[in-house]
């Protein structure tokens, strides 16, 4: 049966997605003042504003992961495979850039020009507005492989490439012609620099060499060596200090100075990986750095003896993610252990909340002798493979408990200070070889639940971390792995399952065995729901079973999946079970129906599963990926018509989500591109009226100008303006602005003819149009509009037919419906100044008559409105309802 996808969550965001191998690309916004990095991650990139490290756009998607960035002033040049596409607004592909046969490694934006480079040596250079091929230059890559570009400063057209043979050459791109080559310095060329200094770049080598060198001398200044292998990036400080940072493939940074010829420091592990790109900002102390373990890292140079510290970071894991549980009953945070060894909280609401509780160690102890000759590696703890959190006595100690891959002894963690606890559990007399396997927190926070692959199952006190206990005669709960454990509510009974098939209940307080039952295959996995006391279990035979622990009988069993089930979850209210599964599906079980009503496909199996504790979102992990991947549940939102689905339901493939910008942030567009604003109609409706958006000051008093002019009678004689130092045109009206040559040429008609006024003017020319004539009656202040309305009487300097065209125009006003508050004003204004010289004009009382009609009926109408509206409200707020 063929089917349309999930009808129950819908994707939303993914999480937990920062940055990779490809180094970024820096920009700075003249119109925001700010600087911002553009970071790849895989089919589209991020943008993050450097201040903040917030991000602010997300790109549309490519058809292949991105392999190269590149950004100028107005664009951001992303290649992929063989093409290469041109972004606008940091999000929308505006041109493709077509002519590469083998994939695109190196881009460099100069000017009007693109110039990029592949791994078959063509380099081509494109212009940038016709996506044309303006010169192609064709390497044989055994003799000159380019491996670095870029422009010196100040050198017009001109090109340094280098080669991972180590020669350089400088080109002309405009004249096409070869000006010189580089011997280099026997090794391989990695990073190619501008320093601040013209003529001499920064050029680093394959060997871990950096030389400075003056190119127009072709005389090297200095050299330094790193002891960590190729030489990743370089850049160089801006704002003073002659400072130089290199990066190296073990993610250490070290700075050189350039005066001294001497290493002034260095960050060991500055970042878990290579060090994909570092760039110190124009004019700024601060250097931004990114890497392929999903991290990027903003450094403050304020330290003494000119030293850097961390001032932001936003940083995912490094592996992919392999358990994840939201942490709270709120459901804003999300608990996720990775296969980088480290355990993080992602926030739903913004990435500011974002928490890195760190990487386990041995012992805490031993951390504080690593100077002493210890490796990172030897102080690590193996990657996180089960945990269990609580939140009811976090404030007062651990309340979070982690099982380690190959470890029998459990760590503790504390959430709010973001570390590692004090206790490591572990139970007395062990057996050699076993490993911790299961976990559970109670509810009251005070006690953990360790199983082990011997079968033992074991009791401890969170607070002082001492044992209290274990279940089963000969200290041995299961005749093999436990496979997963789950206390009550209320600390009554502890629920166990292992390898052997068997699924115990105990006493929790006196460590009894109550019962036991048998399973028709051995459990992979066990969740209960604490409030509805439904226990799930995962079975070896990819089927469901759902045990009540009150009758302690099955109640629900599910078959459907077609591989190992990884992970399940229960709905906050206990009514769905979702799971998911290698098959790569995702499905949601229906409990009191016992059916299937929903299931959908995925691109990557998932490995975990969380439905947040107010059942908004679903949370997924997913094999190879390093992001958390929301769902929305469509059921809040809006009725959902759930079914039972058949059992040949062919499920379809969702999309999974990705990256969206924060609400509190703001994209970033060109500089001369402004941000798209919503542009309200001028009129709703033909039954509406819409009033002005000038202030009351500029028509309600225009009845009153008299008194007005009595009371702000001057008392002494107006002073002189001081001279201008020069002439330039400006516009009669309240907002000064210079006239253009067309107002210019206007306003020296009007001083030609000092009879004329510029409403009269406006009125003979645009005889049937508005909106100019209202355009210029709303510039003018009020004295200024009075003056206009008395220069259209005959003995102000006007014509009757000029009365006439003005009540023509407040008639078409008052039609349209817009500017329903000025119509009036300007009317009311009007009629005090020219109703006895109307009076006796036959045609101008007869317009006035039609003008009256219409004014009535527009009343009558708004009356009614009113009249419906108020009714309508004193309905709703009477008692009856």
């Amino acid at each position: 049966m063929p089917a349309g996808g999930s009808s129950l969550f819908s994707g939303f965001r993914v999480l937990g997605l920062y940055s990779n191998h490809v180094p970024h690309a820096l920009r700075y916004h003249l119109k925001h003042r700010e600087f911002y990095v553009v970071t790849a991650v895989g089919r589209s990139f991020h943008t993050f504003n450097v201040n903040r490290l917030g991000i602010v756009a997300v790109s549309n998607s490519l058809p292949d992961d991105i392999t190269c960035l590149a950004a100028d002033r107005m664009l951001v040049f992303a290649a992929t495979g063989r093409l290469i596409s041109a972004f606008a607004r940091n999000k929308e592909v505006v041109m493709h850039y077509n002519g590469h046969e083998q994939e695109v490694r190196l881009l460099l934006p100069l000017g009007d020009q693109l110039i990029s480079a592949d791994s078959g040596g063509d380099v081509i250079v494109w212009d940038v507005q016709s996506g044309e091929v303006y010169l192609r230059l064709h390497f044989d890559p055994a003799t000159f492989d380019v491996s670095a570009m870029m422009h010196p400063s100040t050198y017009l057209n001109k090109v340094l490439l280098g080669s991972s043979q180590g020669a350089l050459q400088l080109w002309n791109i405009k004249t096409s012609k070869l000006l010189f080559t580089f011997a280099g310095w026997s090794a391989g060329v990695t990073v190619l620099q501008q320093s601040p200094a013209v003529d001499v770049v920064g050029v680093g080598t394959a060997t871990g060499r950096i030389i400075i060198h003056n190119i127009r001398l072709d005389e090297t200044l200095m050299s330094f060596t790193q002891d960590w292998g190729p030489i990743t990036s370089l850049s160089f400080r801006t704002d003073g200090p002659p400072t130089v940072a290199s990066g190296s493939p073990q993610g250490h940074i070290a700075f050189w100075d350039l005066e001294r010829r001497q290493l002034v420091t260095q960050h060991r592990h500055a970042h878990r990986t290579s060090i994909a790109g570092a760039t110190f900002l124009q004019g700024e102390p601060i250097l931004v750095t990114n890497g392929a373990d999903n991290a990027i890292k903003v450094w403050i140079f304020d330290q003494e003896g000119g030293g850097a510290r961390l001032l932001r970071i936003r940083q995912g894991h490094s592996a992919p993610p392999t358990t994840i549980h939201h942490h709270g009953n709120d459901g804003k945070n999300i608990l996720s252990a990775g296969q980088d060894g480290t355990l993080q909280s992602f926030s739903t609401v913004h990435e500011r909340f974002n928490k890195n509780l760190g990487h386990g160690s041995v012992n805490k102890k031993k951390e504080k002798k690593k100077k002493k000759g210890l490796t990172y590696e030897e102080l690590r703890l193996p990657a996180i493979t089960a945990f269990s959190s609580s939140v009811t006595r976090q404030s007062d100690w651990d309340g979070i408990v982690a099982c380690h891959r190959d470890r029998l002894a459990t760590t503790t963690w504390n959430y709010q200070r973001c570390t590692m606890g004090a206790h490591h559990l572990q139970p007395p007399g062990s057996r050699r070889g076993a490993i911790a396997t299961a976990v559970n927190i109670t509810s009251c926070g005070n006690f953990a639940v360790i199983g082990s692959s011997c079968g033992r199952v074991d009791v401890y006190n969170l607070q002082s971390g001492l044992h209290r206990g274990c279940y089963g005669d000969d200290e041995k709960a299961h005749n093999g792995v436990v496979r997963g454990i789950a206390t009550d509510t209320l600390n009554q009974l502890t629920l166990t399952t292992g390898s052997d098939w068997l699924l115990k209940f105990w006493r929790f307080k006196s460590k009894k065995l109550e019962e036991e039952m048998k399973l028709n295959a051995a459990p992979a996995s066990m969740k209960l729901h604490r409030e509805s006391g439904m226990l799930a279990l995962a079975l070896d035979d990819f089927t469901l079973v759902v045990v009540d622990i009150e009758t302690r009988r099955v109640v629900r069993k599910f078959a459907g999946h077609h591989s190992n089930i990884n992970d399940m979850t229960f709905s906050p209210d206990g009514r769905w079970l979702v799971t998911v599964a290698m098959d790569c599906t995702i499905r949601t079980w229906d409990l009191p129906s016992g059916s299937l009503v929903d299931c959908f496909l995925v691109a990557t199996a998932p490995v975990s599963v969380s439905l947040s504790p107010t059942g908004d979102f679903l949370a997924t992990a997913h094999v190879d990926s390093l992001g958390l991947y929301l769902w929305t549940n469509k059921s809040l939102c809006g009725p959902v018509g759930l079914r039972p689905l058949p059992a040949d339901y062919q499920p379809a493939v969702e999309t999974l989500p990705g990256v969206t910008v924060e609400e509190t942030e703001q994209e970033v567009n060109s500089e001369e591109e402004e941000e798209d604003v919503y542009q309200s109609a001028e009129q709703l409706g033909a039954e509406l009226v819409t009033l002005s958006l000038l202030p009351e000051s500029r028509w309600k008093s225009l009845l009153h100008l008299d008194e007005i002019k009595k009371r702000n009678k001057p008392v002494a004689p107006p002073a002189a303006p001081a001279a201008a130092p020069f002439f330039l045109p400006t516009v009669p009206g309240l907002t000064p602005r210079f006239a253009t040559q067309t107002e210019h040429e206007t306003q020296v008609t009007y001083a030609w003819d000092p009879l004329t006024s510029r409403l009269e003017y406006v009125l003979i020319n645009t005889l049937s149009a508005v909106d100019q004539p209202l355009r210029l009656l709303k510039d003018c202040g009020p004295a200024a509009l009075s003056v206009e309305l008395n220069s259209l009487a005959p003995e102000g300097g006007g014509a009757r037919e000029l009365l006439l065209v003005f009540i023509q125009m407040i008639d078409s006003m008052l039609a349209s419906g817009r500017d329903f508050d000025l119509a009036h004003a300007y009317l009311a204004l009007f009629l005090k100044l020219h109703l006895r010289s109307l009076s006796q004009d036959a045609t101008a009382m007869e317009a006035l008559n039609h003008l009256s009609s219409r004014l009535e009926k527009g009343w009558a109408e708004l009356q009614a409105s009113f009249d419906q509206s108020l009714c309508l409200l004193s309905y709703t707020k009477s008692a009856l309802l």
